[in-house]
């Protein structure tokens, strides 16, 4: 059998990486043409995008529109332009809302930076948006000025009700003390001992619909010190309010107040109050309507909530309390981590409320982005004044109508309903093929790699043998925890809505708003693919410093101790960023029973990405961006030095580096890139908004990232010499006992055909014969057979070196200054054999030789060895100059 060249390995190679890119491409290319095509065939939304013009939102089959316009497609104008007042600037106003004015107070005064004035933009009783006068508030006033003012109520209630107004009209600057003071002086304006004015009451209802404006962070800190009840003795007022307003309504964006009058009724009678939706979710966009005498709830898709309450006949009066959100309302057991909005509903009569003749039946529809979340269970509960909390006695749960929650409560105060949501996750699919691939081909050839690296470490004698090593198992391990533990076993979960049974016998009080599937062992696989991956960062950053001070400092030696120093560093740095991560997350959220979703993703094993406002507080961006983009730039600048200064850097003083073919210096720096991670930069464009460009990017990022173990194995395992001679005997081996039968009638063959051209010497320049087979030596033959292969080994040997003499023959007639004896050679030994004729010492077939033409004190000339032997066979190549310039490896 014909020996393998490296020419031909290396083509052997280039093809089958060659084939294999290929079919990454076309993959990747066939995924890119069928998402196009199912974009392409998608049936068109029945809504477009751009339905809901000026911000706009489709939600429910319609457009949920800002406070700023209406109408069907959100493009009528529900605001009063800018205007001027007694000089003082006004911006837009939302329709039910007070602006404030541009002119603060100055610096000076006690109430500094806070708008001088406000202006009301109504609607009139013909329809018309138009803007009332502006309120001028005195610069010298805060809440706790005016909190100390509370004694005058009752002569000056309408003065520090307006500025209790304006002080309020900026939410945004409200802090937690502001909530305090505004909260006690309006609970007493509504304190009917105090006997304010009824304009008064109506406008510190404005100031309590401000209020709720503020921060959530600002009614938690409020709450927490509110030594005087602050809160209950706002929300008890309010409800005393609701009953003293006849048949009137007072609607504010954030809070509405109705009375029903119940005088001259006949009997136990129901009242039934009603909520409609509006053109947005301003209380003032909505509707309401009371009704009375009715035997039942009759919710509609309008419907936002519905309460039905039934009375006596000694009942005079009840009212009805709606606040947008739970601000008021700060529990102590129940926590709320969404932003979605949990209205609260209350009824009060003028009885007593623990009348068992009275009756609460309530339907609420529940406001959450059903895209992201669905409904995990509720409760309903009313609000426990005692406990200043939420209870859940006296109430149960009710089957209402379908999209509605249905509650039933035995007495009247502040209701709600309380819901559980579970976050409706994405989980990505399973590994792609074009992933299963490059992953199986990677983890394959890093195991050969690392095999490879330690088996041969005495023999090629190199200090990068821990380094390459060290890199190839992180990467290796990264590689196996990624295919099979990056999928959270949570995927396999049922989450559709229609899974969900509420149980309706069981009210229990609930502790937060949403809730997660724990899965510890999810969390154990995202800390150890931080880790690993940031191992091999930091090692091709390792072997990056290492390369540089080998070829780039190569006069000075290694730091004393470089292989403990960069151990350390390699393996304990990445634990020490990953230990480190891990616990201050606990110690910031470990009460929480879902701390680990503040670590890492739910969709996949891995680290959280987390929102745009809380990427700089985000472990991800610390823990691992910053470090590997760290170590990127210095991996590429390393890698630009060493490409210019050592890799295509040639010296005309060097005849080495002129025969350096460009191939090669491609290969080398391909070599230097793979173990750097150059290629990494390729995710950052992945970021690109554009989901074209993205895709594409995504694709090559996989090819090159996912096959960087194959890479490294081809780059660095296969093309060295060590690789391909063992490669070779392996080959040799595996060829031999397939051909082992047939070895004999191929032996007999050679040698007739032998025999045949002896006889006809003018063919002894035209063919070359085929080498059999080293294994003929040890299969079993007759004793006529073992003679035959020992004359033909005899025969073979002087046939070969004759056949080369032939050549010789005729390289002699252009030089004629050439010896024409020829020198036999040992390339083991590497000198003359004596005066033994190269005929009778070759022994091709089981050890390398070569008939040496000694050149007087000539140098050593490769094209003309090349033209007048080349390679005999396998192994045997006939070489002109001294026997010096002939070595072993040279064959």
């Amino acid at each position: 059998m014909a020996r393998c060249r490296p020419c031909d390995l290396r083509v052997l190679v280039a093809v089958a990486c060659g084939l294999l890119t290929a079919i990454i491409l076309g993959l990747g290319i066939w995924r890119t043409v069928i998402r196009i095509q199912r974009v392409t065939v998608a049936p068109p939304s029945s809504t477009p995008a751009v339905f809901c013009r000026n911000g706009g939102t489709w939600e429910n089959g319609r457009c949920i529109c800002t406070e700023e316009w209406k109408g069907l497609r959100c493009t009528i104008a529900n605001f009063c332009e800018n205007s001027t007042y007694m000089g003082f600037t006004f911006a837009r106003i939302p329709v039910g809302r007070y602006g404030t004015s541009l002119e603060t107070c100055d610096k000076n005064t006690l109430n500094a930076g806070s708008p001088i004035a406000i202006r009301l933009c109504n609607v009139s009783i013909y329809g018309e948006i138009e803007l009332q006068n502006a309120t001028i508030g005195n610069c010298n006033e805060n809440l706790e000025t005016l909190e100390n003012q509370i004694v005058n109520i009752t002569v000056d209630s309408k003065n520090i009700s307006a500025e209790a107004q304006v002080l309020t009209s900026d939410a945004s600057k409200l802090t937690a003390e502001n909530i305090t003071s505004a909260t006690k002086v309006v609970g007493q304006i509504f304190n009917a001992s105090r006997k304010a004015e009824p304009e008064a009451k109506k406008v510190a209802v404005t100031t309590v619909s401000q209020l709720l404006d503020a921060s959530e962070d600002a009614f938690q800190r409020a709450a927490a010190t509110d030594n005087d009840n602050a809160f209950t003795t706002l929300i008890e007022q309010m409800e005393n309010y609701s009953l003293t307003l006849g048949n009137e309504s007072v609607m504010e964006p954030n809070i509405a107040i109705q009375s029903v009058n119940l005088e001259g009724s006949e009997g136990s009678t129901k009242i039934r109050y009603s909520v409609f939706r509006g053109s947005s979710e301003s209380l003032v966009s909505c509707s309401t309507s009371v009704d009375t005498n009715v035997d039942r709830l009759d919710p509609d898709g309008r419907t936002q909530l519905q309460i039905l309450l039934s009375t006596n006949k000694s009942t005079k009066a009840c009212g009805f309390v709606l606040y947008q959100n739970n601000k008021l309302f700060q529990s102590k057991t129940f926590t709320a981590k969404s932003n979605f909005s949990q209205k609260i509903i209350s009824s009060k009569v003028n009885e007593n409320d623990q009348d068992q003749t009275l009756s609460v039946e309530m339907v609420f529809s529940p406001k959450y982005n059903q895209k992201e979340y669905q409904l995990h269970a509720y409760a309903c509960v009313y609000w426990n004044f005692l406990t200043k909390d939420w209870d859940t006695y006296g109430c149960s749960k009710d089957k209402g109508t379908d999209g509605f929650l249905g509650c039933r409560c035995n007495h009247t105060t502040n209701f709600a309903v309380l819901m559980t949501f579970k976050k409706d996750y994405k989980y990505p699919e399973s590994l792609d093929i074009l992933s299963n691939i490059g992953c199986a081909l990677s983890i394959t050839g890093l195991a050969l790699t690392i095999i490879f690296q330690i088996v041969t470490r005495k023999v090629r004698k190199t200090s990068v043998t821990w380094v390459m090593v060290s890199l190839c198992t992180s990467m290796l391990i990264f590689n196996l925890i990624f295919v099979f533990g990056i999928e959270n076993s949570n995927k396999n979960l049922n989450t559709r809505e229609s899974d969900i049974d509420i149980d309706f016998d069981d009210n229990q009080m609930l502790t937060e708003d949403t809730i997660e599937t724990p899965n510890p062992s999810c969390t154990v696989i995202a800390a150890f693919l931080h880790y690993f991956l940031l191992a091999t960062f930091t090692w091709s950053g390792l072997s990056a410093s290492q390369l540089y001070f080998l070829l780039i400092r190569a006069m000075k030696p290694l730091p004393p101790h470089f292989i403990i120093f960069i151990s350390l560093i390699g393996w304990g740095v990445p634990a020490i960023v990953v230990a480190i991560t891990v616990g201050i997350i606990y110690s910031q959220s470990g009460s929480n029973s879902h701390w680990e979703l503040d670590y890492r993703q739910e969709e996949i094993c891995w680290l959280a990405i987390p929102n745009n406002n809380d990427f700089i507080k985000s472990p991800f961006l610390w823990s691992f961006l910053i470090p590997t983009i760290i170590i990127l730039i210095s991996n590429v600048v390393i890698f630009i030095v060493i490409t210019i200064k050592v890799l295509w850097k040639n010296n005309q003083n060097l005849t080495s580096t002129k025969k350096v073919s460009s191939l090669k210096k491609i290969l080398s720096t391909l070599s230097i890139a793979v173990v750097f991670g150059v290629t990494w930069i390729l995710s950052y464009f992945m970021l690109i908004n554009d989901d074209d460009i993205r895709i594409v990017f995504s694709y090559v990022f996989c090819l090159f990232n996912t096959t960087q173990g194959l890479q490294i194995f081809i780059l660095y395992t296969v093309r060295t010499k060590i690789f391909q001679s063992e490669a070779s005997k392996v080959w040799k081996s595996l060829s031999s006992s397939v051909g082992r039968v047939k070895s004999l009638p191929s032996l007999r063959l050679r040698v007739r055909m032998y025999n045949m051209l002896r006889s006809l010497p003018a063919l002894h320049e035209s063919f070359r014969l085929l080498e059999p087979s080293e294994v003929i030596e040890e299969t079993t033959l007759t004793e006529s057979d073992q003679i035959t292969i020992k004359q033909y080994l005899q025969i073979r040997d002087y046939f070969l070196c004759s056949f080369k003499d032939a050549h010789f023959q005729r390289v002699l007639k252009t030089r004629p200054e050439l010896p024409t004896t020829p020198r036999p050679l040992r390339p083991a030994h590497g000198r003359q054999t004596g005066n033994t004729s190269c005929q009778e010492n070759r022994k091709c077939p089981v050890t390398p030789c070569a008939c040496v033409y000694p050149l007087a004190r000539a140098s050593y000339n490769r094209s003309s060895s090349e033209e007048a032997g080349g390679r005999l066979g396998r192994s045997c190549r006939v070489v002109f100059g001294p026997a010096s310039l002939a070595p072993a490896h040279a064959l």
